[in-house]
C-alpha cells in the first residue's frame, strides 16, 4: 500500500466535466453536482484504511458545507478487480451504510481521475461557484486513524471560505491517503 501526498493546489483550474453512474442508479454530471456557491469533488474508496478513518467526518462536514451553497460529490476510481471490497456494489453498500449526503460515483475507466490529476484516496478538490480549484488540501490531522476530536477543520474551514468570498486559502496542507489503484499496474 503505497501511501502519497496530494500536490499544491493549482487555483483557478477548471473542474473537469465528467458523466458517471451512481450508486443511486443514475448518472451524473458535473453540472447535476454543482452547488450555488461551489462543489466539493472528493476522490474516496472503500478499503482504504485512510478514507475509513474520515468518513464519519466528510459525511458530517459535507452537510454542513451543504447549508452554505457547497454540494459534494465522491468518485471512486479503483480497480476493484485488485480489491474487491472497492466494487460497485460494496460502493452501494457503504454509501447506505454511512448515508452518503452526496452522490457517490464510480470512475470505472479512471479517465476522470486522470482528468482531474486525483493521486490518493482521499483526494478533495474545492471549487468555487465558477468551478475554479481554491482547494487541494486535507479534511483534518487524520491519517489512518481518526485524529482527536475538536482538531482544526482544514477542509470545511477552507470550503467555508470559498462559499463566502470565492477564494481558498492560501496555506493548505496536502491530504495524505494510499494511492490510487490504476489498471495495469
Amino acid at each position: 500500500m503505497v501511501s502519497l501526498q496530494t500536490p499544491v493546489c493549482e487555483f483557478g483550474k477548471p473542474a473537469p466535466d465528467f458523466n458517471l453512474p451512481g450508486v443511486d442508479g443514475r448518472s451524473w454530471t458535473l453540472q447535476d453536482c454543482i452547488g450555488e456557491q461551489g462543489l466539493l469533488v472528493m476522490f474516496i474508496c472503500n478499503h482504504c484504511p485512510y478514507v475509513k478513518a474520515i468518513r464519519e467526518r466528510i459525511v458530517r462536514d459535507t452537510r454542513e458545507l451543504r447549508n452554505l451553497g457547497i454540494n459534494s460529490v465522491a468518485i471512486m476510481s479503483n480497480d476493484p478487480s485488485e480489491y474487491a471490497e472497492d466494487s460497485f456494489e460494496n460502493m452501494r453498500r457503504i454509501a447506505e451504510q454511512f448515508d452518503f449526503p452526496f452522490p457517490y460515483l464510480f470512475d470505472e475507466t479512471q479517465q476522470i481521475a486522470k482528468a482531474y490529476g486525483a493521486v490518493c484516496t482521499p483526494d478533495f478538490f474545492g471549487y468555487n461557484a465558477d468551478l475554479g480549484l481554491q482547494y487541494r488540501g486535507r479534511l483534518d490531522e487524520s491519517r489512518k486513524d481518526t485524529a482527536p476530536a475538536g482538531v482544526r477543520r482544514d477542509l470545511f474551514e477552507a470550503m467555508k471560505q470559498v462559499a463566502e468570498t470565492g477564494q481558498g486559502p492560501e496555506e493548505q496542507i496536502p491530504s495524505m491517503g494510499c494511492s490510487i489503484k490504476w489498471r495495469g499496474e
